[in-house]
């Protein structure tokens, strides 16, 4: 369950939709208590009319009164001071996502850097079914750039990168990404049957997002909250989410949108992990527990080098003893070798890589 509450909460409110102005509402937000921040702040079109189709038909542009600031001056100081709100509340580990069109994303840009976050990248999002430029003077706008960055330079940050190359089908996430914007079943719609919010976006952007840079129980906060595209997705990929929204009707749309989400099950947010991220299992455990025996003689995965393992955890060849790595390294006459895919053992008749030991291990761990 959801709730909008009022200004002036003192305690985490997670996963709620907080009314009012973003900068008052974060004011009243602990330090240092959010893992990541997306934010998706007015554009600052600087409309100066209608826009209107070849057939004179009207566009639904973005005009709303959220949108509109005096001078480039009025809109700095917006920036300056929302940020400097969520830098504050970003944990030393924290992030933050912010996305704009030409209009202000290099003022944004340069906010960002003028306040001590630390830009580690900026993606294009490339839409594949971008509105028509109707006036035929300018390339069509195809594209939002998103900036992701960190609290400060050298701040420890969460990066997926095995889950983001799962995703893209085994191939490392690239910087450009292709995904239409919002359109049919997902495009919310109001009482009249009209857009909720002019510029939804899709659920599809914000799973790429919150996949590849947050973990399961990590709190997102997204101070333009709108219709609450970041809240659902939150939602089912099992993370906290807050959300700070000013006008009533998309707090309205929010609420009964995130009423129906559904959180996916333990099982399907587990993500593709590197390697490294798994625990350490020195190999003298598996001496330790008798998966291996003192004395036992291990092979190369080719068959043609052998070694003896000893009761420290270590092995020992013709003319030299150390670790697996080591002893393997050196019998190669290689710089380096990972032991772990290397040595093998004998059972039954069968040749066994070690590493499975290992993962049976791991397995256990990860069960108790």
């Amino acid at each position: 369950m959801t709730k909008t509450m009022t200004k002036g909460a003192t305690a985490l409110p997670l996963n709620t939709i907080l009314s009012g102005d973003c900068i008052e509402a974060m004011r009243t937000l602990p330090d240092a208590s959010i893992d990541l921040i997306f934010a998706d702040p007015p554009y600052n079109l600087q409309l100066k009319g209608d826009l209107h189709r070849p057939d004179n038909s009207r566009v639904d542009a973005v005009d709303d009164a959220w949108d509109r600031f005096a001078t480039f001056e009025t809109y700095d100081a917006f920036t300056r001071a929302w940020l400097a709100e969520a830098r504050r509340l970003l944990k030393p580990t924290g992030a933050i996502w912010v996305i704009g069109s030409y209009h202000n994303v290099f003022r944004l840009g340069a906010e960002l850097q003028n306040q001590g976050y630390w830009i580690l990248n900026d993606v294009v999002w490339r839409k594949s079914n971008p509105m028509p430029n109707f006036r035929g003077k300018r390339l069509t706008n195809a594209h939002e750039t998103l900036i992701w960055a960190s609290k400060s330079e050298g701040s420890k940050y969460t990066f997926n990168y095995e889950a983001l190359k799962a995703l893209n089908e085994g191939t490392q996430m690239r910087s450009d990404w292709v995904l239409p914007i919002c359109t049919g079943h997902e495009r919310l719609k109001d009482a009249n049957g009209d857009k909720a919010h002019p510029t939804q976006k899709p659920e599809s952007l914000l799973h790429r997002v919150l996949l590849g840079t947050t973990n399961p129980g990590d709190v997102v906060l997204d101070p333009f909250f709108g219709t609450g595209t970041t809240g659902a997705v939150a939602k089912m990929l099992g993370r906290d989410w807050i959300g700070i929204e000013r006008e009533a009707a998309y707090r309205e749309v929010a609420e009964a949108r995130l009423k129906r989400i559904r959180k996916y099950d333990r099982d399907a947010l587990a993500v593709t992990t590197s390697k490294r991220a798994e625990p350490r299992v020195p190999f003298g455990q598996l001496v330790e527990r008798g998966m291996l025996r003192p004395g036992e003689v291990l092979t190369s995965l080719n068959g043609q080098k052998s070694a003896k393992v000893r009761a420290d955890g270590t092995l020992v060849a013709d003319d030299v003893k150390g670790s697996i790595h080591q002893v393997g390294a050196h019998l190669e006459g290689a710089p380096s070798c990972n032991g772990w895919t290397y040595w093998c053992f004998r059972r039954d008749g069968k040749t066994v890589p070690i590493d499975l030991l290992r993962q049976q291990i791991r397995a256990e761990m990860a069960a108790s």
